[in-house]
Order: C-alpha cells, then structure tokens, then sequence
C-alpha cells in the first residue's frame, strides 16, 4: 500500500487506481493519457509482445542495463511484478485484474488469464504448486497454466494489500482493516486472526526473528514469529510509510513526510535501524524521490533505491549516496507502480502505468533462481505426425489409437454385472469315506486316503457357480465404487463406519479436519463401548442437560453425571478437534447395572459384529437417563471435596432429568372379575409398539405416525397376572394413560426385526405415494435453498447419495413428521397429530394446554452384515452452540458419526431406507422449553481440592510422603508456572499387523491409563518442590506395568499393600481441572500425549511443551534425558522414570531456554539448537556415561551456558 498523495501531478490522475477502480471503459485507443511515443517503441506481435534488444547494446557485468521490455496490456497499469522462485519465469499482474508470465530473458509470453473480472492484482507469490493472487476481496491460487486451485473469498469489509508465506502450507495476509489473518494452505481455511493495534498491515517481510509488519500511518512493527504479539515498534515517517526492507541487522524504509496544509511530500531521507539496539542509526539522504527499495546483497548490503519517474540509485545503507550510482528506467514519460529483483539478485523487473514490463539485468546470460526446476513448455500438436500402426501386427497395443471419450456411450471396458459379478466357490464336501474311516485325536482327524480324486485337484466346472454363496448381486453397472465392498454401495460414504489410521507417529498426522469442517467436536471410536459417542453427542446438544451435568459435583468415584460433565466441559472447550470419553466409558464400565443390562462389550463382540447395536443404543438411552435421574436426584451427603458446592438438584427433591424427560403415567389393571388396580408412577421415554399383522399373507395396513405414537404412549395389552381378588393368575387388561406431557419426548423405535422393518417401509411408501399425489394436485412451489452459507464447501450443499428435487421426493422413505401437536384433554385423553412445516397452534388450541414438540434428534443404526454396522445421530443444533461456537444466531442440522461431522438438510434427518438406516431412538422437544430452566454454568470446582487429602493406601505413612500440599497462601494464580509430569500403565496391547513388504500397520492402539501424576512448584521459594504426586488406582486389570519407562511397579496401584499416596482419577482429574480453569501454564516434556490419556482439554497457551521448545522443523524430538544432559549436565533416568525428577527437570529446561532466547535472541538459539543437533548426531542421541573414561561429558561450559538454579 503506498499514499501517492501530495506527489507529481501526473501520478495522481492514477492515485485512485491504487485505492478504487479505474473507470471501467478505459480503452488504450481512447486513453488521453496514454504516450504516442510507446507505440511506436513496442511492436504488438500477436505471438509474443517480447522487444528484442538491439545488437549494438552491450551489458556490462555487475552493472544493470535493460535487457527486454514488454507491453501487456498498453495503456493497462502493471499494479504487480513478481520473479518465480521455483522457475524462469517473471509475473506481472495489471489494474484490470490479468495476469502473465514471461519465460526466461528473453521475456517470451508462458501463460496468460484473467484472475479477477474488477479487482486489481496487489501482491503475486509463487510456490512450489502453483501462483497465489492477491487481490481487494479475495485470494486465488491458480496453476502456472492458468486452472485454478482455490478461490478463497475474504470477509465483508476486508481491503487486503499485502500477503507473506510463513511455511509452506501457512501464509499471513494484512490490509487496511484492524487485523491480520492466518490461512491454511492444506484446508484452505482460515485458522485464526491477529488483531492490529495500528490498522493498515500494507507491506509485510519476514527475518529469522521477527515479522515485520509496515503500516500506512508511517509506522514498522516487529512482531513475534509464533504469537504475533507485537515487540518493538518504529515511527519512521509522520505523513505515510511507502516501502521498506530487511537484510542481516538493518531495516531501511522510505516514505512521505507530512508538510502541514500542503499534504505530503516524499521524503529524500531514508531511515535506518539497527536491529541489534532497536534504534535509528544515521538517515541516509539520497537523490532520487524513493518510492520503491530493497536491499541486493551480493558483494555487499547495497541498496536499491527507485523513484516513481524511473530514477534508480544504488548506495550502501550505512554511507554515503554518489550521484554517478544513478541511472533512469526509461519508461517513456510513464510512473513506475511495481518493482521486484529476482532470488538470484542478476534481475530487476519495472512495471510502469503504461502496461510495460522492463526487465534489467547485471549479467548478459542472466537467471532468475540459483537453482531453476525446467519449466514445462506447451508441446505442438502431434496429431498429423502419429506414426503408421500395422493393424495385422498381433502385438500392436491399441491404446495407440486416439480416441475421444464420450459421456453418451457406454465403454466397451464397461462389462455389464453378469460379467463382473464375483463367484468364489464352496469348498467340496469331504468325501463321506474319509469320515467314516477318520479316527480322531485331540481335535484332528486322521484318515486313509480313498484316492477316489487326484491329489492336490478339484475339478473346475464354469457352469455350477453358486450365485446364493455371497449376495454380490446388487453391484451397480457403472464402474464407480468397483474397489469398495459391493454390498455398501447404497449407503453414502458418510454414514459408513469411519476408522483412525494411525502410523508411526500415533495421531499426530492423521487429518481430523478432512472429516470434521466445523467447530464443533467429535468423539474418536477406538475406546472400547465408545458405541455411545452418539448418544453423548445427543445428551451434550440439549442446553438443560449440557448445563446440570456441567453443575454436578459429587462425592462418588464414578459418577456417570460428574463424568458427562468434564466431558462436556471438553467438547465447550474444543476448536473441532475430536475428544475422548475415555473417563467416562471407564466409569461406565464399573456400573454394575450397566453389566447387568448387556451394556458393556467385549472387545470380540464389537470387532466381529455380534452386538446388535439397534437395540443396544436403546437399551443405553434407558439406562442413561435412569442414572442420571438417580444421581442428581441423590441427597447428598457430607461434602466430598471441601467447599465445593453440591449439585442445586441435590437439595430440592426433584431432579431436572425427572422434569425435562419425565411423565407421570397412570397404570390401571383390570381383571376379569372386575377388580380395577392403579399405580402412579414416573417414565422417562416410551417405546414404540406397532400393530399385530394376523396373516402373513395380508397386506399392511397404512398408518399414521401419530397414530401409532398415541397408541404406544396410551399403551393397551391383555396379559396374565395376579388377582388378589380371585388368588389366581388371571387375564387381565392393562391400560397406560399420562397426566401430564414431558419436556423432551424420548421415543425408542423397536426396529429390531425384519417384522418391524417391513412395517416401517410400508409406511414409508404410503407417506411418499400420499406426497407424491398431493404434488400432482397442487401447482408447484419453488423449493426452499438449503442454507449453503452454513456449509464450508459448496459440495457439503449437495447431499452424497440422497437427491431431494421436489418436495415430494423428501417424502421419499420418511415417515415421521418434523413437527407433532399433543394435548391432553378434559377427558384425560391424549391426542396427537402431525403438524405441517410452518403450522401454528389456534388461540383455542393454546387454551386448551396444547405444546407442539420439534424434532430435535434421529439415531440410526447404520447395517453392515459383517461389521454389524455403526450408529450415527442426527441433531438439530441450537442457537446458543453456534453462538459459542461461530459468534451467530442459528440453527442447523448435523451428522454426527463418531469424529464425522457434516451439515444436512432437515429433510435428510426423518430419512429412514430401512434397506441400509434403521431407526433408533427419536427425540421431540417441546417448542420454548428452555425458557423454565436455569441455564447457567457455575464452575463447581474450587481451591479446596487442592488441599490435604486421605491416602487410600492403607499402608502409606506420613514419613514416606513425597510432597508437600499447598498451603492456602501459595494457591496459584493464573499464568503461575507448574511443572507437570504423568507416568502411565498399559490396560490393553497394541494391535497391529504385518504387512507383505515388512511395514508394520497399527489397527488398534495400546489403551494406557494413567497411574502416576505430579505437579511441582514453577516459582517462589519452594519452587521444584512438588505439590501434587499421587498415584492412581484403578479396578482394572493391567497388562504391562511399563516399569522401565514408568517407575510404577506392581502392588504400587494396589490399596491393600501400597506404600504409595494413592488417591483415585477423579480426585487428581479435579486438582488438574482447578489448575487449568485458573490459567496456570505447565511445562513439561510431551504433554500432549498425557493430557491425551488424562483426557483433558488444555488451551495452547497454557502449555509450554520442552518436546517442542527444542526442536527444529522437519527434525527428530529430542528425549528429555538427552536434554538435561546437554543443558543441565543431568544425567536422569539412568535406570527408571521419576516423575518428580522429571518435571523438575522440564522446568529447569524451560528456565533454560528463557535464558537463552533471552540473552541471545532467536539467532542465537537458532544456533544453539543447530549445536545441540550436531552433537546429538555425533552421539547417536545416546547419553554417555558420566564416569566413563574417556572423560566425555556434558558440552555445557560455564562461559556458554551460566548455570541454572537448582530446584
């Protein structure tokens, strides 16, 4: 961005060319600006517009002379020039929005396309890919070719100027507004926002320390490399800041001068700072108008110096400008806009406001880059020199033949199904004789050969293939999807079972966000039982549950409500990476209701598809909201953590799960001798109960949701029980009526046989012939859009594998409707009907306490015959989550399959293929039902957990404690320093195969639970004392101590016989929880990975990770052992893991590189780390003994690194 006001006349008829548009009709024929005299310079050859340099002009090496120009656009103003980093070629981008490129020096026309149809080009960058285009509103990457690769349009409002890439796959992009955005090349997303003190970011460079940010007030920030937090700041000029550079220790910057009323001037002073003492050294004066400079290191840090009328000067930063370093850019009586010196420093490139692009170079046989890959040229037409084929030759390949390809006709190589179809063949039965003569031992069978076929040979006969042996007859013909399983053909890809692939780094590098777009968090399935990931996606997306299991707090060891809580205090926390329940499924596994019910699974039964999932995750929901009624309905006692506040529902009586899901139902029992029993009691949702079908033969009958609905709720069956009347087991007729309507109407579905199923789709080809005639009858309505400012991408808005074209066609396999009316009246009857979309209740109907519930939530089961399939949930998401989540006011519904997140349409949620999407569970919502619930969060959570507390161990003695609490005046504060360390014990080993060419693929990780975690002190002067170091019990079977690595030994987790301060997970997860809720910063060694088996969510900031503190990109992680050798002349670990010495060490470390990064600066450290890679190779990353006799120790010297405190 530069302000050319107050500068020559002539420019400033382009002026608002730099902030606006230019007239739309400028034509280069009819430009009264235009000079006479460049026409007659430039000869306009169609093939290339490229002016040959004339014979005589000889180019003197090391000095810069013009090789070529080349007119564009004429009369077009070049707004962007650019050199190619990767190959000979240089861009220029015009004020009409077209872009070219000219190959090598003798500036031949590569490519050349529009970019955009208004906008100007303000910044062109190339990478390895493709180019990136900078223009007002949005950010185009495009092929050298001229295809594009994204179009990413910018937020409302936005006026970028100026872009830079960070790494290869990050770039910053900073203009006239209040902020600086980060873009991810990979997504092509945006990943976060730096907000500018001082708006206009117009001009950015980058050095091994800082980002240099250059503002349109006349002011150059420096800024942090990794949280862009500013650090220094220079008032270079008072007027407008025009251009500026970076090279080594020096920033130099040219820019206007305000002169009061007369506007601004340009400034003939460059300013110059030295980056060492952050100060502005000596001014250098100059003859020229400076509106372009950059530094061109080759032998020394000269500058080049460029005006806006073509004047060019030459001078060294720190002396003197000579007048005989000028020469003139002859542009023709033009301005130059843009300017650029290529990689290799041989070339400058002018773009002037004419449409000319100059070219200067330093060396005759010039190149743009170093090292240039070969640029690939457009091949002539080889059509009329094709080479003659001998059709009689039998080994002609005839792919040879060029031929077009067609969308109208089929391909030969396109076999029809009969073709393709797979016919693997049964084995042949034994012959009979073999069994009659085997004699059996153990479990093998030994018999005399019979010798009735020959060895080792079965007879292949073509014509008795089996079609039945595998149902492969549904294949589709089209070629697409041959390489998947046939028979998951019809089930989109998104409803499928999805699977974590993990490599050699665990997690690190597989692509969450290829699955998840949105912000909101999904659930990893690799846990045992995590078959639930979509009921807890349904329990956390209802705001009244969300908010009471979040308030919870009690003294339980599992508490399924406290457990719900920390994980949805996860998934609030959440960015759209996926989360765990780990801790809960774990406290769900000791609930022996749970077992009791069939809940919980082994792991054989989920891998081989035994559980029938339909009516396990019904069997779920009963139970959960059982529990969760019971739990928060409990009394509760003395308090378990000190201080902390019990749950609100403890102390009333009545459990909000009791008033959101609950409906007091009548149940009546009438004997045949006329003895009527009534019992009252409380329901929490209500199975479906379909019509008995008489004849297998009869056709089903149509019926109406509501209908069915109504008969399940008011449910009537004769069945025997017992009469107290007549003493005898009698016929007896129950009847179910309700009081009272609930809150949330929670359905079970029951589709659990084929029975069931058929029922389903009769009903749904009913509702969608009903719709399909009521369409014919009625003129059509144009279809409402689906909400595509809610989808990332254009093809989320087109749903995979469910078309819906007309209204009728979403009536396709659904039954139910999105919108119910339910009343009770005078008469103590229920009535229920469907409600249309956009329907409101009467005045009439209001006042007789009629509610309308909205469908808010669709389980399914997904069928798969060999998997036994995989569950998803459909939600409907309300406004306070996208509010939390997006900063706006909306609904929208979603897919949720475990870590799979997409948006859908409404119609998509009521749609049931029972072929493939069977229903599960349904929820209604009464409309407005928030508005009775208290929802705010206060944190239960207080300093009180982190005081003394009972050891479960009954043998740990206060002589052998290890730590000392905290007494109430050292309770940390936020940003207070805790070192952290978490040893871990194995509950199931890896599974992992083999592959054919010796790689090795993890199918399933190891499952760890944590056993021993410590906190000691950052600061003050009990700093590296620890506070916190407790083991972990825990009731499951552990199948590898990890000694070695952990220090944990077996009986150490035991209560009966540890010595050991042993508390439980929940205890130690809420002093970790106070911790991070009051903004601590730990530091430790590879805390990812124990937040990750803890199953916490910590804010980055929050973390100060010594695993990546030490580490250079693209380099191996350092081991902590090798770590405090090198810095601290520590040698840890020698024998087995202390989780003290650890943390203590990591804090040591960190204090360390402050110190270091500190005293030195970025440059410094850079080199220290390059010093401690090279002596890590040297040592093979192995620590060498301390007392060996080579005498070889740590590198560390006084002089180079002064010594850290001891903790």
């Amino acid at each position: 961005m530069m302000n050319f006001e107050g500068l020559d006349p002539g420019l400033g008829e382009y002026a608002p060319g730099l902030h606006g548009g230019l007239e739309p009709g400028l034509d280069s024929s009819m430009d009264p600006r235009l000079d006479p005299s460049l026409l007659q310079a430039v000869e306009l050859d169609p093939d290339s517009l490229a002016v040959p340099v004339s014979e005589s002009m000889h180019i003197v090496e090391g000095m810069y002379s013009e090789l070529h120009s080349v007119a564009a656009e004429v009369g077009i103003p070049v707004t962007a020039t650019h050199f190619d980093l990767q190959e000979e070629l240089l861009w220029m981008g015009n004020h009409r929005g077209h872009a070219s490129s000219f190959f090598g020096p003798t500036m031949g026309r590569y490519s050349s396309f529009q970019v955009h149809m208004t906008d100007d080009i303000r910044h062109i960058q190339s990478m390895d890919t493709g180019v990136l285009f900078l223009t007002k509103t949005n950010l185009k990457c495009l092929t050298r070719g001229g295809l594009i690769m994204f179009d990413y349009p910018m937020e409302e409002g936005a006026d970028m100027h100026s872009l830079i890439l960070t790494d290869n796959n990050t770039l910053l992009m900073g203009g006239l507004q209040n902020y600086v955005a980060e873009l991810d090349l990979t997504t092509v997303q945006e990943t976060q926002k730096f907000t500018v003190e001082v708006p206009g970011v117009a001009i950015m460079r980058q050095s091994n320390r800082f980002f240099f940010c250059g503002h349109t007030s006349g002011k150059v920030s420096l800024r942090d490399l990794r949280t862009f937090k500013m650090e220094h700041e220079f008032d270079a000029f008072s007027g407008s800041l025009s251009d500026f550079d970076v090279h080594g220790n020096l920033l130099a910057a040219c820019g206007f001068s305000s002169r009061g009323l007369n506007g601004l001037s340009c400034d003939r002073f460059l300013m110059v700072y030295d980056l060492r003492m952050m100060r502005a050294i000596t001014p250098l004066q100059v003859h020229v108008d400076p509106l372009f400079l950059r530094f061109i290191p080759t032998y020394t840090s000269r500058l080049a110096i460029i005006s806006q009328t073509g004047q060019c000067q030459f001078c060294e930063p720190t002396g003197l400008a000579n007048l005989a370093d000028i020469f003139h850019v002859n542009t023709v009586g033009q301005l130059l806009m843009s300017f650029d010196v290529s990689s290799s420093k041989q070339a400058l490139s002018f773009g002037d406001s004419g449409g000319c692009v100059h070219l200067w170079s330093s060396a005759p046989e010039v190149s743009f880059n170093s090292y240039s890959r070969e640029t690939e040229l457009a091949l002539p037409c080889l059509v009329d020199s094709l080479p003659q084929l001998d059709w009689n030759h039998e080994l002609m390949p005839l792919s040879l033949l060029p031929m077009p390809l067609t969308s109208t006709e089929p391909l030969l190589s396109d076999w029809p199904t009969s073709l393709i179809t797979p016919s693997p063949r049964r084995a042949p039965l034994v012959d009979p004789e073999i069994l009659r003569t085997m004699k059996t031992v153990g479990f093998i069978g030994y018999a005399p050969n019979p010798r009735t076929r020959p060895r080792n040979q079965v007879p292949y006969k073509i014509k008795d293939t089996e079609l039945e042996y595998d149902s492969y007859n549904q294949v589709p013909e089209s070629p697409i999807g041959r390489d998947e399983e046939p028979h998951l053909y019809m089930v989109p890809k998104k409803y499928r079972k999805v699977t974590i692939k993990y490599s050699k780094l665990g997690l690190e590098d597989f692509d969450f966000k290829h699955y998840n777009r949105t912000l909101f968090a999904g659930l990893e399935p690799h846990i045992p039982n995590a078959y639930c990931n979509c009921m807890i996606q349904v329990l956390y997306f209802l705001e009244p549950v969300r908010c009471l299991v979040q308030n919870h707090l009690c003294q339980k060891e599992f508490c399924l409500a406290c457990e719900l809580g920390f994980l949805f205090h996860m998934l609030d926390l959440s960015r759209g990476d996926p989360c765990q329940a780990s801790n809960f499924l774990r406290a769900f596994r000791t609930i022996p209701e749970a077992s009791a019910l069939g809940l919980i699974l082994a792991d054989s039964d989920e891998q081989t598809g035994k559980a029938r999932l339909g009516h396990l995750i019904q069997s779920w929901n009963r139970f959960i909201l059982a529990q969760l009624h019971q739990e928060t309905l409990e009394q509760e006692g003395p308090q378990a953590y000190r201080g902390a506040s019990s749950s609100t529902l403890g102390s009333s009586g009545e459990s909000v799960i009791g008033r959101l899901f609950g409906c007091e139902v009548e149940n009546s029992s009438l004997c045949r001798c006329g003895k009527e029993t009534v019992r009252s009691s409380l329901t929490l949702l209500f199975t479906m109960h379909y019509p008995e079908q008489r004849s297998l033969d009869k056709m089903i009958e149509e019926y109406d949701f509501a209908e069915i609905l109504k008969k399940s709720i008011c449910l009537e069956q004769s069945t025997q029980a017992w009469c107290d009347n007549c003493e005898k087991y009698q016929p007896t007729l129950q009847t179910r009526n309700i009081r009272c309507l609930p809150d949330v109407l929670v359905i079970n579905c029951e589709v659990n046989s084929a029975k069931e199923a058929e029922f389903w789709k009769a009903q749904t080809e009913y509702a969608y012939n009903k719709a399909l005639k009521k369409e014919a009858s009625e003129p059509p309505k144009p279809k409402e859009p689906l909400p595509t400012e809610w989808c990332l991408e254009e093809e989320l808005c087109s749903v995979e594998g469910l078309t819906f074209d007309t209204q009728a066609e979403d009536m396709r396999h659904v039954w139910i409707p999105l919108s119910l009316k339910m009343c009770i009246s005078k008469t103590q009857g229920l009535e229920v009907s469907s409600l249309s979309e956009g329907e409101e209740l009467t005045e009439s109907e209001e006042a007789e306490g009629a509610s309308v519930y909205d469908l808010v939530v669709t389980v399914s089961h997904i069928q798969h015959a060999r998997t036994g399939g995989n569950l998803v949930a459909h939600i409907k998401v309300g406004e306070t989550y996208h509010q939390r989540k997006e900063g706006v006011t909306h609904q929208q519904w979603y897919l949720f399959n475990d870590f799979l997140i997409e948006p859908i349409d409404k119609a998509e949620s009521a749609h049931f293929d029972v072929n493939w999407k069977v229903p599960a569970v349904l929820y209604y919502v009464k409309r407005n039902y928030h508005a009775k619930y208290d929802l705010r969060i206060k944190n239960p959570i207080d300093a009180s957990v982190l005081l003394t507390e009972a050891s479960l161990a009954r043998k740990q003695r206060k002589s052998h404690a290890t730590f000392i609490p905290l007494m109430v005046s050292e309770m940390p504060q936020a940003s207070d320093l805790v070192g952290l360390d978490a040893e871990f014990v194995t509950l199931n080993q890896e599974e992992a195969e083999l592959r054919s060419d010796g790689t090795k693929s993890t199918i399933k990780p190891s499952q760890m639970s944590v056993a021993r975690i410590t906190c000691v002190r950052g600061q003050g002067p009990n700093e590296g004392v620890p506070f916190i170091d407790d083991y972990i019990s825990t009731q499951e079977q552990v199948v590898d101590y990890l000694t070695q690595y952990s220090g944990i030994k077996p009986g150490d987790l035991d209560a009966k016989i540890s010595s050991k301060h042993l508390t439980t997970l929940k205890s130690t997860y809420l002093k970790l929880r106070f911790l991070i809720d009051t903004g601590v910063r730990f530091v430790g060694h590879g805390l990812q990975k124990d937040f990750r088996v803890i199953n916490l969510m910590v804010p980055k900031e929050q973390v100060f990770d010594t695993v990546y503190l030490f580490h250079m990109p693209r380099k191996r992680m350092i081991s902590l052992r090798f770590l405090a050798w090198y810095f601290l002349d520590l040698n840890i670990q020698s024998e087995t893991h202390d989780s003290i010495e650890d943390a203590r060490t990591a804090l040591q470390l960190y204090r360390k590189y402050s110190e270091l990064s500190h005293n030195g600066g970025q440059e410094e450290f850079r080199k220290v780390l390059k010093a401690l890679y090279e002596k890590g190779r040297k040592q093979d990353w192995k620590v060498p003994d301390i007392d060996s006799a080579d005498g070889q120790g740590s590198p560390k010297s006084t002089a180079v690194f002064p010594s850290v405190m001891g903790l």
